[in-house]
């Protein structure tokens, strides 16, 4: 009877936290659909290639917000750059009506990659494991 070897790929950290992969496995999808779906931004509960839950106790993802909140404060100071550096105008309604909609614009961004850099990088305890993947 022959050996039955398995090899298992190693999955780059960086291309799977950006097209949001399970941080266990690497290859189950984290959400439902796309940053832009409109009104469905939904998280799945458990990865249905390894099985991982994602949501380790109730109120896990507050911590999130955290990460949100560094997002949209670098966002804010870096179109504020943007615009003095670009226009030069003084005018306070075009800082306002840039950053309001920049933020805007990138809230699902936001919301989906500061709950994935959580599970990555801000969580003890999650590893990645290459005979899952």
């Amino acid at each position: 009877m022959e050996a039955q070897t398995t090899s298992h790929k190693h999955i780059p950290v960086w291309p799977a936290l950006i097209s949001c992969k399970c941080p266990r496995c690497r290859v189950g999808k984290v959400y439902e659909h796309g940053a832009y779906h409109l009104f469905d931004n939904k998280m799945l509960l458990q990865c249905k290639h390894c099985g991982f839950v994602y949501e380790k106790e109730p109120g896990y993802f507050y911590a999130a917000m955290y990460v949100g909140y560094a997002f949209v404060v670098a966002e804010l100071v870096t179109s504020g750059v943007a615009i003095g550096v670009l226009t030069g105008s003084q005018n306070p309604w075009l800082y306002v009506i840039v950053m309001l909609s920049l933020v805007t614009l990138l809230s699902p961004f936001n919301y989906r990659y500061s709950r994935m850099l959580l599970l990555y990088f801000l969580t003890p305890g999650i590893r990645y494991r290459q005979e899952l993947s």
